[in-house]
């Protein structure tokens, strides 16, 4: 596994620097020149950079790296779109906002506002949060195709803590539950002290193609906030999902 971040940091590391040469690369990493020059010899292999100018010994990107950059401008425009959204449910709650995405089993963070308050919960970028047990994964399963949700029913939900739902019967009552009023709820049930309401927002086929949540410490979330916020976060998702309609 180290060897492959390794691999990852030098190619982040020719992007900025590019042309690169490996004595550079083991300074500014920190890293054994042999451990720099495998990974270059990987990395040309793989067809993620080139010899500069024909010079074995200095390097720059190939066109690959912009092949696969152009993935991510979809992630990039939806930030760019919630951002202003994600501004204005801080400024209502003055607490914590979260923006996720759907990848793989699931939800992923990739924006993040901060609460002005003392006591907070930062969750890191790039979190992958559980599907079944988080406010933000429960908003986009929810509003998944039948085969997805009967996937991760069918394939075992884990405990996270006392409150996490791990029958697929009550699942799938709480998962009508949210599509019937518009937003879900998390009071401890991935992390004991994280309470969030989340709501999905959805693209033009009807598939959430992320969720936006209102997250607090749980000592401070108090029975009236969860329907208080759930017409929050309902009004942000709609907004951030009609100016993604227009992009």
């Amino acid at each position: 596994m180290q060897n492959v971040v390794n691999t990852l940091r030098i190619l982040e590391e020719v992007a900025v620097r590019q042309p690169a040469g490996v004595g550079e690369l083991s300074r500014v990493l920190d890293l054994p020149k042999s451990t720099v020059q495998r990974a270059l010899r990987t990395l040309a292999t793989a067809g993620w950079i080139r010899p500069a100018g024909g010079e074995v010994t200095r390097w720059v990107l190939t066109a690959k790296a912009l092949h696969v950059g152009r993935h991510a401008t979809g992630e990039l425009s939806l930030r760019d779109a919630a951002v202003p959204v994600m501004e204005d449910l801080r400024r209502r709650t003055e607490e914590t906002i979260h923006l996720a995405v759907p990848e793989g089993d699931s939800a992923v963070l990739i924006e993040r506002l901060e609460t002005p308050k003392v006591l907070r919960i930062i969750l890191p970028l790039g979190k992958a949060l559980p599907v079944h047990a988080s406010a933000n994964g429960k908003a986009i399963l929810a509003h998944s195709p039948p085969e997805v949700i009967e996937r991760h029913l069918t394939g075992g939900l884990v405990q996270h803590t006392a409150t996490t739902i791990t029958d697929p019967g009550r699942m799938r009552a709480e998962l009508a539950l949210i599509r019937e009023r518009g937003y879900s709820t998390n009071s401890g049930e991935w992390r004991d002290d994280i309470a969030a309401v989340a709501a999905p927002v959805l693209g033009r086929d009807g598939r959430p193609v992320a969720a936006i949540s209102v997250s607090v410490p749980s000592m401070r979330m108090t029975a009236d906030l969860y329907p208080e916020y759930g017409r929050l976060v309902i009004a942000a998702a709609a907004t951030l999902a009609e100016r993604l309609s227009t992009r």
